[in-house]
């Protein structure tokens, strides 16, 4: 959608100008989260590698220990809601071996 398609009728705004802010402000969330799916796709690869090393070693799949580290930076930086976004995410990054 772009500023000039973009109608009150499609945002929810009662001016054509904050339809127009709207508008090319979801263009930009759209952008964000395309970056977003990019790079929790570029972690689960990397996660991948490590679960690889850490089994063919002899170790376990996961190691609780940094998952704990990792919810703990997620909640630090974005409240509650971060510690469910970060499970979601290691939820993803787990078994893809």
């Amino acid at each position: 959608m772009t500023t000039h398609t973009a109608t009150t009728e499609q945002t929810g705004a009662r001016t054509d100008e904050a339809a127009a802010l709207i508008g090319d402000s979801r263009e930009r969330i759209d952008a964000l989260d395309d970056r977003i799916i990019g790079l929790i796709q570029e972690r689960m690869a990397v996660s991948a590698v490590i679960q690889e090393a850490r089994i063919s070693s002899g170790g376990r799949r996961v190691n609780l220990t940094r998952e704990m580290e990792v919810l703990g930076h997620y909640r630090d930086a974005l409240g509650k809601p971060g510690t469910a976004l970060a499970m979601t995410m290691l939820e993803l990054c787990r078994g893809r071996i």
